[in-house]
């Protein structure tokens, strides 16, 4: 039976798009075009009851990107180097990924753009366990398919939250309105190369239980 799509090529995109720090270009702007496209994307995401409540703010203004730098540099510090000192020796990998996450938060200012995903709605205080998986379970497929769709057009990005501890701060600079949820921040730049490679992953079968829980 004939594939609908390119497998390998699919594949590729699937499995070589990074979170991506170091190597977002600071100097190179991004066309607003482009960023419409990513998102006219991601609008083809599932969502819960075909609600549709994703918003998306575009930050590009360095003033406003310098503060939510200064929020994320505020919360970040703390708990970035709690939970690097508290890793396991011998962990190169992980390291290196608190690495590039130190470097994000002396530069996210330089990044060019800061993209808000936002959902329309506020969860309500000790919301059960279902309605905040279905609310965010709204909004992930189409961040996720917003940034397949950077990669695939040579940009790169990093979902981060760190912000979201001065969320009412952000929603005041940003101008959003109390009914809206922030999500996430992910600095999106131009990638310095194309050339990331796939991750060391464990094997599926040692994740993947059938029927009953095994693992």
């Amino acid at each position: 039976m004939p594939t609908l799509f390119d497998l390998a090529e699919t594949d590729r995109l699937l499995s070589t798009t990074r979170a991506v720090r170091r190597r977002l270009d600071l100097a190179r702007p991004v066309e607003r075009k482009v960023l419409l496209d990513c998102i006219r994307l991601s609008q083809q995401a599932p969502t819960g009851s075909n609600g549709q409540t994703w918003r998306w703010l575009v930050v590009t203004d360095a003033g406003k990107r310098a503060e939510l730098a200064r929020f994320y540099r505020e919360t970040g510090q703390q708990y970035l180097t709690m939970a690097r000192d508290n890793l396991a020796k011998g962990d190169a990998q992980t390291q290196r990924v608190y690495d590039s996450a130190f470097w994000l938060m002396d530069h996210l200012h330089e990044v060019p753009v800061h993209v808000i995903p936002c959902m329309v709605g506020r969860l309500p205080e000790n919301a059960p366990l279902g309605l905040v998986a279905s609310s965010f379970g709204s909004i992930f497929p189409a961040v996720w398919s917003f940034q397949l769709a950077l990669r695939s057009r040579g940009l790169g990005s990093t979902l981060t939250t760190l912000h979201l501890f001065r969320e009412a701060e952000a929603a005041k600079l940003l101008g959003i309105p109390e009914g809206v949820s922030q999500v996430a921040l992910l600095p999106v730049a131009y990638t310095k190369g194309t050339d990331f490679k796939v991750a060391e992953r464990a094997a599926p079968e040692t994740i993947t239980s059938f029927d009953t829980w095994s693992v």
